[in-house]
């Protein structure tokens, strides 16, 4: 059983940067792949990033790539999302996921998840 906790989230404007960071309880955390998803009203929870159990292999959606990145830090149960170059359009509620799948791009890949965190960009 893994819980996972998301902070981090609030209001930042365009251009802005922001770190979100998912605290994962159990410990197993290292034998997962963690990925980060959104939801924004009124739409599907989409994929955003993706990293491997070990932090070496990384996947992105191509609405994000090159503006955020995926990390984790296995002696914190901890996985983070640091985010550049933000747009009105990255608004949404950022959720975290594990799995034991590898480094999956739909939801049905990840058996845990976060409450979420909202980040909400204004232009």
């Amino acid at each position: 059983q893994v819980q996972l906790v998301e902070s981090g989230g609030g209001l930042v404007q365009a251009g802005g940067s922001l770190r979100l960071s998912c605290a994962a309880s159990g410990r197993t955390f290292s034998a997962y792949a963690m990925a980060w998803f959104r939801q924004a009203p009124g739409k599907e929870r989409e994929f955003v990033a993706a990293v491997s159990w070990s932090g070496a292999n990384t996947y992105y959606a191509d609405s994000v790539k090159g503006r955020f990145t995926i990390s984790r830090d296995n002696a914190k149960n901890t996985v983070y999302l640091e985010m550049n170059s933000l747009k009105p359009e990255d608004t949404a509620v950022y959720y975290c996921a594990a799995g034991r799948s590898g480094l999956q791009v739909g939801v049905w890949g990840y058996i845990y998840w976060g409450q979420g965190t909202q980040l909400t960009v204004c232009s």
